[in-house]
């Protein structure tokens, strides 16, 4: 990898979407122009994003730049993870085996189940009386 190459990669997480561009570097981390701590002030919620960095033990080589929009902070930093553990898999193939025995290459498909008509939630029904 070249001083100027960029490898971008897309992570999603229910209605997130994580834009990654991932560079050579000293290891900070931009999300939305805005530094990780300062994004993120939750230490649980930084570690999603820096588990797939951890995984493969690259913490201080890379840059990252994310720009993500949609969704809660927690399906954000999750959406970001997925983006970089697919960075780096474009930038190696030899970190796919140890991030997808991690899931952090599968999208998480789980979304917010629809209300229903005639019910005040999606499954929870009123209150049955039998007489």
């Amino acid at each position: 990898m070249s001083t100027t190459e960029m490898i971008n990669s897309v992570g999603r997480r229910k209605a997130s979407v994580a834009r990654v561009y991932l560079t050579k570097g000293d290891g900070s981390i931009t999300i939305n122009g805005k530094d990780l701590t300062d994004y993120f002030p939750q230490k649980h919620i930084q570690a999603f994003v820096l588990e797939p960095l951890s995984t493969v033990e690259v913490e201080k080589l890379y840059n990252l730049n994310v720009n993500v929009k949609g969704g809660g902070f927690k399906g954000q930093s999750q959406a970001i993870r997925m983006g970089v553990a697919r960075a780096l898999v474009k930038l190696n193939e030899d970190f796919r085996k140890p991030l997808k025995e991690r899931k952090f290459l599968t999208r998480d498909a789980r979304v917010v189940e629809r209300k229903k008509y005639g019910k005040p939630k999606a499954r929870k029904s009123f209150q049955f009386s039998k007489r």
